[in-house]
C-alpha cells in the first residue's frame, strides 16, 4: 500500500525569511542608541562607517575596503547605502560626504575629553585631525597643526556645538595628568 504525502503550498504574498534577515538593524542616531546596540552590531556599524571613509579617502573599491574592516560588502550597501553611489559599471563609490553616525572622542574646551556622536563625515574628519594635532603637539612640542583649530568646533548629532581645545597650557596639564593618552583619544567599543 502506498502512503500519500501531503503537499503544502506557500501562500501567495508570503515570503520565507531567514532568522538573520528578519532582524532589521536600525541605524543609530545618537551615542546612547549606538551604545545600546549589541557589541557585534556596534562593530559592524563601525566597520561600515570605516569602509565608507576608506573608500572616500583612498579611492579603493568596496570589496577591498570592506575586507580590511571585516565587513561584508552587502552589509555596507545595506547599512551605509546612503553614503554610496552606484556607478554605471555596477561598482560603488563613496559620496563626497555622508550622514552616517560616528562616535568620536573630542578634546573640548570646557569639558576635556568627550565622547560624542556626529552625523556628518566632515565633522568626524575634523575631530580626527584635531586629535592628531594634539597628539603631535604632546609628542613633539610642535603646535603648528593646532593653530588651524583655534576658535573651531564640532557639531554633534543633536546639532550642539562642541568647541575644540587649543590652549597649550591646558593641553600640557591634561597630557601630564595622563588624560590625553593615545588610547583615550579613541572611542570605546561595546
Amino acid at each position: 500500500m502506498r502512503m500519500k504525502t501531503k503537499h503544502t503550498r506557500r501562500k501567495v504574498g508570503k515570503k520565507h525569511r531567514s532568522s538573520q534577515s528578519a532582524r532589521k538593524v536600525v541605524p543609530p542616531r545618537t551615542v546612547e542608541e549606538f551604545f545600546a546596540m549589541p557589541g557585534s552590531i556596534q562593530e559592524t556599524w563601525i566597520g561600515v562607517a570605516n569602509t565608507v571613509s576608506k573608500m572616500r579617502a583612498d579611492g579603493v573599491s568596496l570589496p577591498k575596503a570592506s575586507n580590511e574592516f571585516e565587513v561584508a560588502p552587502r552589509s555596507v550597501i545595506r547599512l551605509g547605502g546612503s553614503a554610496l553611489r552606484k556607478l554605471k559599471n555596477g561598482q560603488y563609490t563613496a559620496k563626497s560626504h555622508d550622514r552616517l553616525l560616528r562616535v568620536v572622542v573630542v578634546i573640548s574646551k570646557r569639558k576635556g575629553l568627550l565622547e560624542i556622536a556626529t552625523r556628518d563625515s566632515r565633522q568626524a574628519s575634523k575631530a580626527g585631525k584635531h586629535s592628531a594635532a594634539v597628539e603631535r603637539y604632546l609628542e613633539t612640542g610642535d603646535a603648528s597643526a593646532l593653530a588651524k583649530f583655534r576658535g573651531k568646533h564640532i557639531v554633534d548629532a543633536n546639532g550642539k556645538r562642541v568647541a575644540l581645545l587649543t590652549d597649550l597650557r591646558e593641553l600640557d596639564r591634561l597630557g601630564s595628568a595622563g588624560v590625553l593618552s593615545f588610547e583615550s583619544l579613541y572611542p570605546r567599543s561595546s
